[in-house]
């Protein structure tokens, strides 16, 4: 029974020591809404090369730049983009779409990610010439299973903004990424092409926030993976290898309330396919942003508390 006592109090100890840790290396927001407006240039790209002549095709998306919004309280985050035509990169694009849709939740140290991109009109660039695509649509929908080692280290404070972190701390973050894609081209040459694929990679990754003069921050990491592809063209499937690599770079300033910075993330997934093809898909992503934080509702807070204790989630 002492032993029991003794081991249940070093527990409890060691528990109140990392929270401890976790209020001075981090603070967040659990009675704050956090709205965040943004400026964002992304696109899923697609990249055909041939291994034996190295020659090179790329469909290029015709959209680049629309505006985002996102909505943040405690364990959810939802975000919309939609490409609008007024903008100056967009006005000769008039037949082109460009739609993501993105949730986050925590669970714990566990992050999750579900992603959505539909896009309409492309280029097509080869060595030679380029030209238009505006029948080529492309639906893209996955996320990532991610797990945070370091609980001083705050992911949330670099792309989300419902924390705030206040010293400098890194973390190795292994994760798993998923993604159906479906290709749909009504073109008599380029038909069948490609008409979808999945893709699953598992890999480590580590990602360090500094924190300068408290209220700046600069952070930068990435992640790497191998996986496999299972994809259809030609009317037939087939089953390869498949490299990943993820870079992040962020930077910004935080305070209580206002907050505001830039983003900077690529993903690259790369594998072959039939007729000795490579095909690298690629997401870049490029954002400015400013958000406000809000006190949230106290109907809120009592619903959250009470998803929090029957799910864990954070």
């Amino acid at each position: 029974m002492g032993i029991k006592i003794v081991l249940f109090f070093s527990m409890l100890c060691i528990s109140q020591l990392a929270n401890a840790q976790d209020s001075a290396y981090k603070e967040a927001f659990p009675d704050k809404i956090t709205f965040r407006l943004s400026l964002q240039s992304t696109s899923n790209n697609f990249t055909l090369r041939d291994k034996i002549t190295r020659a090179k095709t790329e469909f290029i998306p015709n959209d680049k730049s629309y505006l985002g919004l996102s909505v943040l309280f405690r364990f959810l985050e939802v975000d919309f983009g939609y490409a609008p035509n007024f903008l100056s990169e967009n006005k000769d694009n008039e037949d082109s779409k460009l739609i993501t849709f993105n949730i986050r939740t925590f669970f714990g140290q566990f992050m999750q990610t579900v992603d959505f991109y539909k896009q309409k009109g492309f280029f097509i660039r080869t060595q030679d010439l380029t030209l238009p695509i505006d029948d080529l649509k492309t639906i893209k929908i996955g996320g990532t299973s991610s797990y945070i080692f370091n609980r001083d280290f705050s992911f949330r404070a670099i792309g989300f903004q419902n924390e705030w972190q206040k010293e400098s701390a890194g973390s190795f973050i292994p994760g798993i990424s998923y993604y159906y894609t479906k290709f749909k081209l009504e073109d008599p040459v380029l038909e069948n092409q490609l008409e979808h694929s999945f893709k699953l990679a598992v890999g480590p990754g580590y990602y360090y926030n500094w924190v300068f003069d408290e209220n700046f921050l600069i952070s930068a990491g990435g992640t790497g993976g191998l996986g496999f592809n299972l994809s259809k063209s030609h009317g037939e499937t087939s089953l390869t290898g498949l490299a990943q690599l993820i870079f992040r770079m962020t930077g910004g300033y935080n305070s209580e309330s206002f907050f505001s910075g830039v983003n900077i993330n690529t993903q690259l997934l790369t594998h072959t396919s039939a007729d000795n093809l490579i095909l690298d898909d690629s997401i870049s992503f490029l954002e400015f942003y400013i958000g406000y934080r809000f006190d949230a509702p106290k109907k809120w807070i009592n619903k959250a508390d009470e998803i929090s204790r029957k799910f864990g989630i954070e």
